[in-house]
């Protein structure tokens, strides 16, 4: 294609909206563009790439046995009352009404839409088991839509669902779609990791995030460096600390003026943080049948001082509390049902309310915590003896140097992106929507379901953070927008120019090579800028030695530059994308 006549306009400077480098350079590219917030058009160069991600796709999931189809993102709200997830999916599930005022859902998901099929169409363990898929337009209605398509309202999701007979069929279902997705992110190009996670509102019991590692991801992987143990900070286990043996003290009240923190509090009184209670007061509430919120109750989450509460875990605590439906407490409305102070909140003598701890806290000992009194605390409390919680269980967040959970050794920290998620849902939606087969004795089984999506352009966004540099994106060869780009200088007025960059450019187009020519009349200064900031990968410039049949041939990656004849840069070419043009 002649650069001439694409529609492509490029930044010169950096987008004030812009924060990260995948939403930069995009921009600068000139290969998305801002609708209204979190909702991005596609130019020409990013929609060449968004469909070369698609393909790679649809080319693994077709190879793992998957068929593909397509459902309209309006989902019924009937669908989703069914499922339960109407009222408890939150205000992230975008609702809209048609002028007859029935109720509908811009879908962030299809686990309904899907299920509804199946149970509609499938009746028999012959037709059983399958795997259907759909790459399609999501929404979500983010709250702070940000970094341009790694959190936006609109976006492009592969998601596939699998329906077996039984747990093994899950098992084995699940295991070919973890193997697809490892060739998927192979062939994009990424440094990625699966790592267990929390299922979230998907739901189901076991799930694992495809992690792309990057500076600017919003998640945070702990990995184990002497085993293969990863899995998110959300879902990372935290051993107990080893129980301690000290004779418990008589509990004592002591004055500690204006100690609200726990550091304040540990300096005062001199101990270390490791020995103090940590309280945290939250609100639960209940949606009424007007969209409005009622507190259906209070909640007092213990911790040890210096350790930090996984919020996640707290909310599956709690039945699996959806993420707006917890807040943080209002300290005087609660004070007054429970009798908590704020700054001064233990859990001895506190009422009303339910308290949780996790689980290392029974096992310590003489424990400083307050007194539920302005400016006072105990010490030496004890669990057992002083106070009890109606559940005790892991509440820790994970941190760097934690002990790994299946080895021992210390944990590391990296950030990354979530890519994909795969999730065994078990029989979630099959049972709630009645979705059920005939066995081989005519008795009705439930379908047995996984789930299992891919952010597409959350990937090329993940691609553009691993591949950059300060001159603009590294497209890998297989996601593209074209393989290689001719830059023909003084194309207009050297007739020898003119020749060769057409002669090569036929060439390339014959033997299968996605070629773009700048044949515009431009500076060579704006030509080699525009090459790099939209990334193709392969470069050849015809200049002022093309009279010889002479070409500079180039990486985007590199900076080294080779002079060669023009055969011999066609066969380069030719050869360098021949490592990709086939399926992994």
């Amino acid at each position: 294609m002649r650069l001439s006549k694409i529609h492509l306009n490029t930044l010169r400077e950096v987008p004030g909206e812009a924060e990260i480098p995948s939403h930069i350079w995009l921009l600068r590219a000139g290969m998305i563009r801002k609708t209204v917030s979190g909702v991005y058009s596609f130019m020409t160069l990013g929609w060449r790439t968004v469909r070369k991600i698609e393909q790679i796709v649809r080319e693994e999931m077709d190879a793992s046995g998957a068929q593909e189809i397509s459902t309209s993102p309006v989902q019924p709200a009937e669908l989703w009352h069914e499922s339960g997830r109407w009222g408890v999916y939150g205000p992230e599930l975008w609702r809209l009404k048609d002028r007859h005022g029935r109720e509908f859902a811009l879908g962030p998901t299809a686990e309904e839409v899907f299920t509804d099929i199946v149970r509609s169409e499938i009746d028999s363990y012959r037709q059983l088991p399958r795997n259907i898929y759909q790459i399609q337009l999501k929404y979500r209605d983010e709250a702070r839509p940000r970094y341009g398509l790694m959190r936006s309202r609109e976006f492009i999701m592969k998601d596939a669902y699998s329906f077996d007979r039984d747990r093994a069929g899950l098992d084995e279902s699940y295991l070919t779609m973890r193997a697809a997705y490892t060739k998927i992110f192979e062939r994009c190009g990424l440094d990625f990791r699966p790592v267990a996670a929390d299922s979230g509102p998907i739901g189901g019991k076991d799930s694992e995030e495809f992690i792309a590692f990057g500076e600017y991801g919003e998640s945070d992987v702990l990995y184990c460096g002497a085993c293969e143990y990863a899995a998110t900070s959300e879902q990372a286990e935290v051993p107990d600390a080893p129980a301690s043996d000290e004779a418990e003290r008589p509990i004592e009240a002591v004055l500690t003026p204006g100690t609200k923190t726990i550091d304040a509090v540990a300096e005062f009184l001199g101990l270390p943080r490791e020995q103090t209670l940590k309280a945290l007061l939250f609100q639960i509430y209940d949606e009424a049948e007007d969209g409005t919120y009622i507190i259906r109750e209070y909640v007092a989450a213990f911790v040890r001082g210096d350790r930090e509460l996984n919020m996640t875990k707290l909310r599956n605590a709690l039945g699996g509390i959806a993420e707006h439906l917890i807040e943080f407490a209002d300290e005087a409305a609660m004070g007054a049902v429970t009798g908590s102070v704020g700054g001064f909140t233990g859990p001895v003598g506190l009422h009303d309310c339910r308290i949780v701890t996790d689980s290392e806290i029974p096992g310590l000992r003489n424990l400083c915590a307050g007194a539920l009194r302005e400016d006072t605390h105990y010490i030496n409390v004890n669990y057992g003896r002083d106070w009890t919680a109606e559940l005790v269980t892991d509440l820790k967040l994970s941190k760097a140097g934690d002990a790994c959970p299946e080895c021992g050794a210390p944990l590391n920290i990296a950030r990354g992106i979530e890519v994909g998620q795969i999730f065994k849902l078990g029989t979630k939606y099959s049972e709630a929507l009645e979705a059920v087969y005939t066995d081989e004795n005519q008795q009705e089984q439930l379908i047995v379901m996984g789930c299992y999506g891919i952010g597409v352009t959350r990937t090329m966004a993940a691609i553009v953070e691993q591949h950059h540099d300060d001159d603009g994106i590294i497209w890998p060869l297989a996601v593209a927008p074209f393989h290689v780009i001719i830059c023909a200088v003084k194309y207009a007025a050297d007739e020898d120019v003119r020749r060769v960059s057409d002669d090569i450019y036929e060439k390339l187009r014959a033997a299968g090579v996605e070629v773009l020519l700048d044949d515009r009349d431009e500076r060579p200064g704006v030509k080699f800028k525009d090459a790099d900031v939209t990334g193709i990968p392969l470069r050849i410039t015809v200049g002022k030695r093309a009279a010889e049949g002479v070409v500079e041939y180039k990486l985007r990656s590199a900076a080294e530059r080779e002079d060669l004849t023009t055969d011999d840069a066609v066969a380069r070419v030719v050869a360098a994308v021949a490592t990709v043009s086939l399926r992994a």
